[in-house]
């Protein structure tokens, strides 16, 4: 059982998914980093636009979870719009390169 789950994980896919795992708690704890430093009034917080970064870099699940958990951004159009329309586009891609890889290759 442990050697399978092994041998699925050193797939591209398996590898893939890691990557995306921990990249998006990364983010999700990016958002709730940046809410604590909100709550204690710093000037040392991180931009808007790092945090829409991580997301569109492949963090977009971990920042609508941050989002969400930390209560954080939720009222800035460009996060409570943004973030899902950014997740919408990158299932798109990947059920895209699925089909693709898949169907027509």
């Amino acid at each position: 059982m442990k050697e399978a789950l092994l041998d699925w994980i050193l797939t591209p896919f398996g590898i893939v998914l890691c990557v995306l795992l921990v990249w998006n708690l990364f983010t999700f704890f990016a958002y709730g980093w940046d809410k604590f430093k909100a709550k204690r009034g710093s000037n040392h917080r991180t931009s808007e636009k790092t945090l829409i970064l991580l997301a569109v870099f492949g963090g977009s699940v971990g920042a609508l979870f941050g989002m969400k958990i930390w209560h954080h951004k939720t009222l800035h159009k460009k996060f409570s719009i943004g973030l899902p329309v950014i997740l919408i586009i990158q299932v798109a891609i990947i059920v895209g390169l699925y089909v693709y890889l898949n169907f027509f290759r």
